[in-house]
């Protein structure tokens, strides 16, 4: 971490308490002077911190930054989160995972950024990353599994998210194929997988995860294809961001752990309980063509099994899916 977060998590680990300049200077290892350099930015950022002559420093109010040493304190997982990085802005947080696996980080490493210029979602989509409010992060995996087994590993982060959404907040949070997450039909969460491989290696999957967390109304695009909704107006009050990320990063690691050890038939069974639309009459928009069946399940590579009037079962590998009759 830098010596601005390493103060801001002293602070927050002392809130509304007195830290002196010559404490900080001598955990850190650095002058009173760079110390008050960094309160000056935290002021700068936004924070409130209360300074008084032979007493030092209080935080007494500020943005919520998600820190890498307050992510990894409360997290207890094999895998996923090892090497955690959080940074202030990125373009794109699988862009900077791609960057990292390919100088070649482990699997486990994970990617946060408070902004992102240029996040994007499923078809090339932007997706908006306004700052301090949500989740913008990216997990780097190196599974030894055959390389037409990948796409399974969207499904698990769907499962993770949905989950770990309705365990903390009882949101009923539903999975939509391919990768999108909807609490009463509008979306909360999508998820945008790229995977690096040969015919028959995979070299590394990079797992995007954005989710609408504290986002207000007023925050939302006027342009949005579809309705959007986030925590914070589900449930009318703002969450503890570095909560979330704790638990959404635990339950990942659990699960990708399962995977490993069982296979993808464990997260299909969750995936399925999940969606609304098992066993119910579908439109399948494919551009160009259309079809009209029942879904009753997913295939072992993620396809979409649809069964027609017919009997024939198709299975559908992209489009959009929506019930009969709904526009």
């Amino acid at each position: 971490m830098t010596s601005r977060d390493q103060i801001l998590s002293l602070f927050r680990l002392n809130f509304g308490e007195f830290v002196s300049g010559q404490e900080i200077s001598s955990e850190l290892n650095i002058s009173r002077a760079a110390v008050w350099k960094q309160v000056k930015l935290l002021r700068e950022l936004g924070f409130e911190i209360d300074a008084q002559r032979s007493r030092g420093y209080r935080l007494l109010s500020g943005p919520d930054v998600l820190l890498s040493a307050e992510i990894e304190r409360g997290l207890q997982a094999r895998t996923i989160g090892r090497s955690l990085l959080c940074l202030d802005r990125l373009d794109s947080t699988n862009a900077k995972v791609r960057q990292l696996a390919e100088e070649g980080a482990e699997g486990g490493t994970v990617v946060i950024a408070d902004r992102q210029s240029a996040g994007r979602g499923r078809l090339g989509r932007r997706w908006e990353s306004p700052p301090s409010v949500n989740l913008y992060c990216s997990i780097l995996l190196r599974p030894q599994i055959p390389v037409q087994q990948a796409p399974q590993l969207t499904f698990l982060s769907a499962v993770a998210v949905a989950e770990t959404l309705n365990h903390l907040y009882q949101l009923s949070a539903r999975v939509k194929w391919p990768n999108d997450i909807l609490v009463g039909g509008a979306k909360i969460a999508g998820l945008l997988n790229e995977v690096n491989a040969e015919t028959e290696q995979i070299h590394f999957v990079v797992l995007g995860v954005g989710i609408n967390l504290n986002m207000t109304a007023a925050q939302f695009p006027d342009e949005l294809l579809y309705p959007a909704t986030s925590v914070l107006l589900e449930q009318g009050t703002a969450i503890d961001r570095t909560a979330f990320v704790q638990a959404f990063l635990q339950r990942l690691d659990g699960y990708y752990q399962e995977f490993l050890a069982e296979g993808f038939v464990p997260i299909r069974r969750r995936w399925e309980a999940l969606c609304d639309l098992l066993n119910t009459p579908v439109e399948v928009d494919q551009n160009p063509g259309r079809l009209q069946g029942t879904v009753i399940g997913l295939d072992s590579d993620g396809a979409l099994r649809v069964q027609l009037d017919n009997g024939k079962v198709e299975r559908v590998l992209a489009g959009d899916v929506r019930p009969v009759g709904q526009t």
